[in-house]
């Protein structure tokens, strides 16, 4: 069974239910927890009845600074909803490790974003070193991921769509919140990854809803396209990806062959009065809640409720 780790001020704990016993060990980095897999296991396995999680302030469960990684377009409800047809090509990003916030942290929308969109998206985080060239097979899975996060791509549409800009529009600060848990694997939990169902909503309103069965490219092929150019090593994230009910959607597909034949500045303008009444959009004030986990709850990565708050 997979151990749910949380990161406070105060170091790392093992979470059993409601409360957390602290785990034993010099670990700083996320890196150096994932090598000290034997005091995880201990304090999992410790009588102490532990302190309630709800006591803890909780870290991102990855430290930074990091690679942080991300698929684009790799499920099929977002292709179908960003307008999409036939193959799609694997495509990956960087973000900014910077962008990492904690799972309750609010999400800050910088003052020139006017379409501030989020990303419920799976998480995998590295256990061993990923050298380019390698292949990653199914089975060889719990070789290279030592554990599953919780994250919120949160994107800023206008530069993205306008720039053709994701390195920016995904990284300013706050921009990727995880958390509240590092869920640390044993290699028979694999085997769980496809039921996991990634939830979102906003002020309590259903946005996103799918399990990985709808995911187009499955973590060991990523890996295994992503190690063509990349390295990974322990503690680096990545993102594989969203499924459908973001907030962006493509237009319909005879108003994007008109668009097409407008000037690169009419066409933006004529796309974002459009979007300026799409009220799934993010605002100050709103409240996401998101969360990824199996129905039997083996594989459970928590809760994360972020406020959507205005840059000062």
């Amino acid at each position: 069974m997979s151990t749910n780790v949380l990161h406070t001020p105060e170091g790392w704990w093992a979470v059993r239910d409601e409360r957390a016993v602290r785990i034993e060990t010099k670990a700083v980095t996320t890196a150096e927890l994932i090598a000290d897999r034997d005091a995880v296991r201990d304090a999992a396995a410790c009588d102490d009845s532990g302190t309630p999680v709800a006591d803890l302030v909780a870290l991102p469960p990855v430290t930074t600074p990091c690679r942080v990684v991300a698929q684009m377009v790799n499920y099929r409800s977002h292709a179908k909803d960003s307008g999409f047809s036939g193959d799609i090509p694997p495509t990956f990003f960087r973000k900014a490790s910077g962008s990492v916030s904690g799972p309750h942290e609010p999400i800050v929308r910088p003052a020139h974003v006017n379409f501030l969109d989020y990303e419920v998206e799976l998480g995998l985080v590295m256990g061993a070193r990923l050298p380019v060239g390698t292949v990653v097979e199914e089975a060889d899975l719990p070789s290279y991921v030592a554990g599953l996060v919780l994250t919120n791509d949160v994107s800023a549409r206008d530069v993205q769509l306008t720039k053709t800009q994701f390195y920016e529009s995904k990284s300013y600060p706050t921009f990727t919140p995880t958390g509240p848990h590092l869920a640390l694997l044993e290699p028979e939990d694999f085997t769980h990854l496809p039921n996991l169902r990634l939830r979102l909503s906003v002020n309590g309103v259903p946005r996103q809803d799918r399990t990985l069965a709808d995911m187009i490219v499955r973590p060991a092929q990523a890996l295994t396209l992503l190690a063509r150019f990349q390295t990974l090593d322990p503690g680096d994230l990545l993102l594989t990806g969203t499924p459908g009910g973001t907030a962006l959607k493509a237009p319909p597909k005879p108003v994007e062959k008109i668009a097409a034949l407008l000037p690169p500045a009419l066409k933006w303008k004529a796309f974002f009065r459009g979007q300026a009444k799409n009220p799934r959009y993010l605002r100050h004030g709103d409240l996401v809640t998101a969360t990824i986990a199996t129905p039997d709850g083996r594989i459970d990565l928590g809760e994360q409720r972020t406020a959507v708050t205005d840059a000062r």
